[in-house]
């Protein structure tokens, strides 16, 4: 047997196999490292993990698979023909988080700045796919700054397939954006896109166009923090639904939310054994919400008591804070819990929680996650500046998503439920599948002070006390249309329940329905309100 020579004659080059694949782990290493050392302690100078750190903290330790990792561009000019690293500032593949499968891309900022060309965009085109037709989630690192410039359109081109991809897999498979560097421009529409954006603060911003710009077009002055940054987005405009200060932080709570979710649409989500028993009581209920309608409290307490050991995830928690949106477990199946905050604008419909609401119920219906609805609404909010801004409109994307969704939907009206507001908020007219009542139930197209008004608008004003008259004819309104038990007796609410028993009630409710089937008219799509 001929044993070949270990090296070429020519150039040194190795072989034989083992020659090889020394030379295989040498390259492997060298991708592995990243540009230089000077470039990872710069990352870390800014507080920054690099893109591989991330991706430790992210998945389940020794799980992640690379894919393209010796992947090179391919352009030449203005110096990059003699600049070519391995995996051209992207890492991509997948890898578990609980066991589950997940796919990931991660932009390098260590390398041309994050900055996306054709074999970038290329490697994240290629895992979008693979999680699209694995039906896995995707979750994107982002930490880059917008198009390579040197590549011009083509590296436009790939954001193009990229939000193309994002609009494929939008409803199939659950799509994360964590924002944990700059995001510029066109390349701030990909999160957008996407069902969860995460952010970090200090590091982390979002803008079409910077503070440069800003300053050229308007004259204002303002800071990238403060035009983008986590608070920004995730108070004023809505754009951030989680904020965190570091990124272990921010990357643990990713984890914790893929938790909450299904691999995709033809799923439904992960159900873990709850050791809070399905039937146990919260008499501390029947405190925490005072019957005085006008007297404000904190639903989240009530969530508290009424969820798995009062746990919960809520999303966009400091935009339109007069709604919450969150994600818990009731005997440990997931559920979307959507309630009004009498905390906050006394709990008011406006048009920020609308559209708050209406994207998580929309969330919720594509991936199979039931919910429930707790009301204690006063009704939209008056004003002009609501009235321009469109509120019509924008109440109308809540009222489309609910009667869109055909997940299980339980609502639950602990007080106050007036006018439209309460036909929106899941009533049963509107195709709730249950509906339930605490005693403490107020229905009306109004309160009893501005319904009397009206009705008895003559007789109030020809008494001879106009506040006793008032007085006693809201008091015969309360007794004739606002009783607890008068929307039961008219089918409009199935049961008035003891409010101790709210968890046990839901519960079996819920598993009543988990084998719901509803189908939706044949059509290629709906033309929600805009």
């Amino acid at each position: 047997m001929t044993v070949l020579d270990e090296t070429a004659s020519s150039g040194g080059e190795p072989t034989d196999a083992r020659g090889r694949v020394a030379e295989l782990h040498e390259i492997r290493a060298e991708a592995l490292r990243g540009p230089s050392e000077k470039a990872t302690e710069a990352q870390h100078a800014k507080g920054k993990l690099t893109a591989r750190e991330r991706i430790e903290l992210l998945l389940d330790p020794g799980s992640f698979n690379e894919v393209e990792q010796l992947r090179r561009h391919r352009a030449t000019g203005f110096g990059l023909e003699a600049k070519k690293p391995y995996t051209d500032g992207v890492i991509t593949g997948w890898g578990t988080v609980e066991g589950r499968t997940v796919f990931v891309y991660a932009h390098d900022f260590r390398i041309f700045g994050g900055a996306l060309g054709e074999a970038h965009a290329t490697k994240i085109h290629k895992i979008m796919d693979m999680a699209i037709a694995a039906g896995a989630p995707l979750v994107s690192l982002n930490d880059g700054a917008g198009a390579r410039i040197q590549e011009g359109v083509s590296a436009l081109a790939g954001y193009g397939g990229i939000f193309q991809r994002n609009t494929k897999a939008s409803g199939v498979i659950p799509q994360i954006s964590v924002m944990l560097g700059p995001c510029a421009g066109g390349a701030a529409y990909s999160p957008a896109l996407t069902d969860f954006v995460f952010m970090v603060r200090e590091t982390s911003q979002m803008f079409i166009t910077g503070p440069d710009v800003v300053r050229a077009v308007t004259g204002e002055e303002i800071t990238q923090n403060g035009l983008g940054g986590a608070d920004v987005h995730a108070e004023t405009s809505g754009v951030c639904h989680f904020a965190y200060d570091d990124e272990e932080t921010c990357l643990a709570e990713v984890r914790y939310l893929i938790s909450m979710l299904p691999s995709n649409n033809r799923e439904n989500p992960p159900a873990h054994e709850s050791d809070d028993p399905a039937e146990r009581r919260s008499d501390v209920l029947l405190d925490l919400v005072p019957a005085d309608g006008n007297r404000p409290y904190d639903m989240t307490k009530v969530i508290e008591e009424i969820v798995d050991d009062g746990d919960y995830l809520e999303v966009h928690e400091r935009w339109a804070r007069n709604i919450i949106c969150a994600l818990a477990r009731l005997d440990g199946k997931v559920v979307g819990i959507v309630a009004n905050q009498p905390q906050a604008l006394a709990g008011v419909l406006d048009i920020e929680a609308s559209e708050k609401a209406a994207r998580f119920v929309q969330m919720c219906d594509a991936f199979n996650i039931p919910i429930v609805t707790l009301l204690d609404v006063p009704g939209f909010l008056p004003g002009v500046d609501q009235e321009h801004g469109g509120i019509i409109r924008h109440g109308a994307k809540l009222l489309y998503a609910y009667c869109n969704a055909t997940v299980p939907r339980i609502s639950l009206i602990l007080r106050k439920a007036y006018g439209g507001a309460y036909i929106v908020m899941d009533s049963q007219s509107i195709g709730a599948d249950l509906t339930y009542a605490w005693p403490t139930n107020e229905i009306a197209v109004m309160g009893a002070e501005g319904a009397a008004n009206v009705i008895f608008r003559r007789q109030i004003a020809a008494a001879e006390d106009p506040e006793a008259m008032r007085a006693r004819m809201v008091k015969e309104y309360k007794a004739e249309l606002m009783h607890p038990y008068y929307a039961a007796e008219r089918g409009l609410v199935d049961d008035v329940i003891d409010p101790a028993e709210t968890r046990e009630v839901l519960i079996n409710s819920l598993a009543m329905l988990r084998n719901k089937h509803a189908d939706l008219p044949s059509r290629k799509h709906g033309n929600p309100p805009q």
